[in-house]
C-alpha cells in the first residue's frame, strides 16, 4: 500500500511532511501536514471525498493557509479493523471528558486522527490531572459489565460479552479468554493454563464486586498517555469496556505509568478499598500479562507463573 496515495485519496488533497513514527504495534503510524481541515466522515475509503472547500482551510492570523498536523494509521493486513479503534475513540469523546484524538476519517485499513501535543513524561501535577481524568471517566456507568461489541487490545481480540456480575465477566472475558488464546498460540504452557483455570474457580475468594460497572480506557500504559507540563493532553489506543475500576489501576502499576502522586490524588477522589495493592492488583494484572504472553512469550510467562505461585495455584 502506498501510504501517501491512500491518505491523499481519503482527504481529497495533497499532503506534506509525511513521516513514519515509531511505536505502532498494530498498524504503521505516520505524521503528516495538510492545509485543509477534512470533514469527519463515516465511510469506506471508496466513497469519493468532498471537493476542496475554502471554508475548511486552516488559516493563520494573516488569513493565509498554514499546515495542520495529523496522524495516520495504516493497516494493510488481511484482517484490518482500524474502524474498531475509531469506534472506541468516538465513544470516549461522546461519553467522557477524556482527551482523545478526533477521528477525521475511518475505514478498516486507514484511520486519520487529529495530532495531540505532548510526550509520555508525567510531572507530579500531570499525574494528579491523570488521576482526576480517570476518576471522572470511571464515574460513567452502565447497567452491565462489558460492551455492546467486542474490541481489541494490542491488536488482539478482546471479547466483551455483557454480564451482570464482574467476577463472571473478568473470569470468562479476560482471564480465561486470553489464557486460552495464549495457549492456543503456543506461548503459554498447558500446565499454566490448567493452573489459571483453577484460579478462575476461586476468584470470589480474592476479588470484590463494584457497585456499578464503570467505563474504562482499558490500556493505560506509558506511551498511550501524553502530557505537556502539568496537564494530560491525550489518551491514545483505548481498549474500552465497562468493568471494575481496580483493573485500570492495576494496569497503571504494571508498567509504572504513574507513581505515588497519581494514587494519592485518585484515592482522594475515589477511595481505593483495602487489599488492592496487597492482593487484587496482582490477580488483575494477570490479564495484561497474558496479553503480553500471547504477543511476546518469554519473561511474561515467568511473571504469570510467579503470581500463580504466590496465590498457591
Amino acid at each position: 500500500m502506498d501510504a501517501r496515495l491512500e491518505i491523499e485519496a481519503a482527504l481529497g488533497q495533497e499532503i506534506s511532511d509525511l513521516r513514519l513514527l515509531s511505536g505502532g504495534c498494530v498498524a504503521q503510524v505516520y505524521s503528516l501536514k495538510i492545509t485543509q481541515t477534512p470533514p469527519s466522515v463515516l465511510a469506506d475509503i471508496s466513497v469519493h471525498p468532498p471537493a476542496f472547500n475554502p471554508s475548511l482551510a486552516v488559516l493563520d492570523p494573516s488569513g493565509q493557509p498554514h499546515a495542520r498536523k495529523l496522524v495516520a494509521k495504516i493497516d494493510d493486513g488481511p484482517t484490518a479493523n482500524l474502524d474498531l479503534e475509531a469506534y472506541m475513540l468516538r465513544y470516549l469523546a461522546r461519553f467522557s471528558e477524556l482527551p482523545v484524538p478526533e477521528v477525521l476519517f475511518v475505514s478498516p485499513h486507514l484511520l486519520l486522527l487529529s495530532w495531540l501535543p505532548g510526550e509520555s513524561k508525567f510531572s507530579p501535577a500531570a499525574q494528579e490531572h491523570a488521576a482526576s481524568l480517570l476518576a471522572a471517566l470511571q464515574a460513567v456507568v452502565a447497567p452491565q459489565f462489558g460492551l455492546e461489541l467486542d474490541t481489541l487490545i494490542g491488536g488482539l481480540p478482546q471479547p466483551n460479552k455483557q454480564t451482570n456480575t464482574w467476577l463472571e465477566f473478568f473470569r470468562d472475558n479476560r482471564l480465561l479468554a486470553m489464557a486460552v488464546e495464549a495457549a492456543r498460540a503456543g506461548r503459554l504452557p498447558r500446565d499454566l493454563l490448567s493452573r489459571l483455570e483453577r484460579l478462575a474457580t476461586r476468584l470470589g475468594d480474592f476479588l470484590l464486586e463494584p457497585s456499578r460497572p464503570s467505563l474504562l480506557h482499558g490500556d493505560v500504559w506509558t506511551t498511550n498517555v501524553l502530557a505537556a507540563g502539568s496537564r494530560i493532553t491525550g489518551f491514545l489506543d483505548p481498549a474500552i469496556y465497562y468493568g471494575h475500576p481496580e483493573i485500570e489501576l492495576a494496569f497503571v502499576t504494571l508498567f509504572s505509568t504513574f507513581g505515588k502522586r497519581f494514587f494519592e490524588r485518585y484515592h482522594e477522589l475515589r477511595p481505593i478499598s483495602p487489599g488492592f495493592f496487597e492482593t487484587r492488583r496482582d490477580i488483575y494484572n494477570l490479564y495484561p500479562l497474558l496479553v503480553h504472553c500471547r504477543l511476546f512469550g518469554g519473561s511474561y510467562v515467568t511473571r504469570v507463573e510467579s503470581i500463580l505461585d504466590s496465590f498457591g495455584f
